[in-house]
């Protein structure tokens, strides 16, 4: 199926060489972004948060305003049709109308796909349930660009709640493009990341290791990634309270690590970095946050200047198949095409929304 406008769902959709000069434009407006003031003068985007947000929301809103463009969308779908049962289709198919660029962020899986499928302009994830933060990769690359110079040859260890966390599965699908990247993960089993994401690293050419504490992989970091164990995506509060605490990053356990280490967070932290790290010079992510305003205009201006029609889906619909996946939006709204993939070995099907796998 395609799709009039060029979208940001994944961005696995596009070429490392499509990431690299984005990321080249993040670098020169963060170098002067008086000179892109007026790239956006006269456009209007449009944001829809389905579910809370504070840095990726006002990030998108600050980006659009710095390049003189215009805001308009909700932050409580309570406050729109959506409270009266308005599926995506229709929000997303009003809402373009009124706008030249479109985000979306929503608690299940798959939902930003579901958007692009008839929204009337280009349409950007900023994140879909525990699955894909696209642009939250593109601030992690960029803030990667400026302090560490180079996108290849790093080891990034990843901590906390990687089965949930849709920023980490962006980052590693796509760090994992770049040359003689090396990733650690460390989580609980229960926590651990799952099978698809560690597919795409090996098939990528990259390599990846587990470890259970960070005492004993954070003296061979370049990039620490932490992330929050994100209670909202748990069945029940006892599941959340067995996990939560388990990994601490305090001044003490900093001491092991390398002096050019950095340390990366999407935000918001909980408990998970003590707030004595704030001060050492390797805690970067607060910076990182500012880095993400200038990755959104780059993508912005991009995404609105470029006339290139993304390929929604492309895979197939099996008569009677559906995705096994309950946080996936095609078990949400019963409309949509259940469409997969399929690598030649149809008993193995993919869904093109969540990624889940499924035998048949």
């Amino acid at each position: 199926m395609k799709s009039e406008y060029q979208h940001l769902i994944d961005l696995s959709d596009y070429p490392v060489a499509w990431w690299n000069k984005l990321i080249d434009l993040g670098v020169r407006i963060w170098e002067d972004p008086a000179k892109y003031a007026h790239e956006c003068d006269g456009r209007i985007m449009a944001t829809l948060f389905y579910e809370p947000s504070t840095r990726t929301q006002m990030s998108f809103q600050t980006a659009m305003l710095r390049l003189g463009g215009r805001i308009i969308g909700f932050d409580n779908p309570a406050n729109s049709s959506v409270s009266k049962g308005e599926t995506i289709k229709d929000t997303t198919k009003i809402v373009s109308s009124y706008s030249d660029i479109l985000v979306i962020r929503h608690p299940v899986e798959g939902a930003a796909k579901a958007a692009s499928l008839t929204a009337d302009c280009p349409v950007i994830n900023a994140g879909d349930g525990g699955h894909l933060h696209p642009t939250q990769t593109l601030t992690d690359l960029l803030t990667l660009k400026i302090e560490k110079k180079t996108l290849s040859g790093l080891t990034i260890g990843l901590c906390g709640d990687l089965i949930n966390g849709r920023t980490v599965h962006s980052l590693c699908k796509a760090l994992s493009m770049f040359s003689g990247n090396k990733f650690i993960f460390i989580s609980t089993p229960e926590l651990s990341m799952p099978a698809y994401i560690k597919d795409i690293i090996k098939a990528n050419g990259s390599t990846y290791e587990e470890a259970n504490t960070l005492e004993e992989a954070i003296g061979r970091l370049d990039v620490l990634y932490m992330t929050r164990i994100q209670q909202e995506r748990f069945a029940s509060r006892e599941e959340y309270l067995a996990q939560k605490n388990t990994y601490v990053l305090d001044r003490k356990k900093m001491l092991l690590a390398k002096k050019d280490m950095i340390v990366l967070h999407p935000l918001p932290r909980v408990d998970e970095i003590t707030v004595d790290v704030d001060d050492d010079k390797r805690a970067m992510y607060f910076t990182q946050a500012k880095y993400g305003v200038f990755a959104r205009m780059a993508l912005i201006m991009t995404i609105l200047n470029e006339e290139k029609p993304s390929e929604t889906l492309k895979g197939k619909v099996y008569p009677g198949v559906r995705c096994g996946n309950p946080r996936c939006i095609t078990n949400h709204e019963e409309y949509l095409p259940k469409s997969f993939r399929s690598s030649g070995d149809e008993t193995l099907l993919e869904c093109e929304y969540c990624d889940e796998r499924k035998l048949v």
